[in-house]
């Protein structure tokens, strides 16, 4: 029976490794092992930023629907949040945000039902 090694397997895999790693500077780059850790925290880090860059835009949309509700002076973002609910109007905070930067008039309409809403 012929010896069998891993010769094309491994080459394969070693391959498959160091293309993921393209891009990264020096050994990173080059080396099996130092690329294999580098790829290895690369998809940690690109995993665990996918789920914060949800919690980074709802801030954004936040601060937007905040900065927006300042012209309108006696309402607050917490109070308007719960003027929505309280009116049933069924606006998500990305809405509302590009809603307040690229359409005033129909925020301050919303603004004007929320206000009614809570009085």
């Amino acid at each position: 029976m012929p010896r069998t090694t891993y010769g094309v397997a491994r080459r394969r895999k070693h391959k498959r490794l160091l293309k993921k790693a393209r891009g990264m500077q020096g050994g990173r780059s080059k080396l099996y092992r130092t690329a294999k850790h580098a790829v290895l925290k690369a998809e940690i880090y690109a995993t665990r930023d996918r789920r914060k860059r949800k919690g980074e835009f709802r801030r954004l949309w936040i601060t937007r629907i905040n900065g927006a509700l300042s012209q309108f002076e006696d309402i607050s973002y917490s109070r308007f949040i719960h003027g929505l609910k309280k009116a049933n109007i069924e606006l998500d905070r990305k809405t509302l945000s590009e809603m307040a930067i690229h359409n005033p008039a129909a925020f301050g309409d919303v603004v004007n039902q929320v206000k009614a809403a809570l009085a």
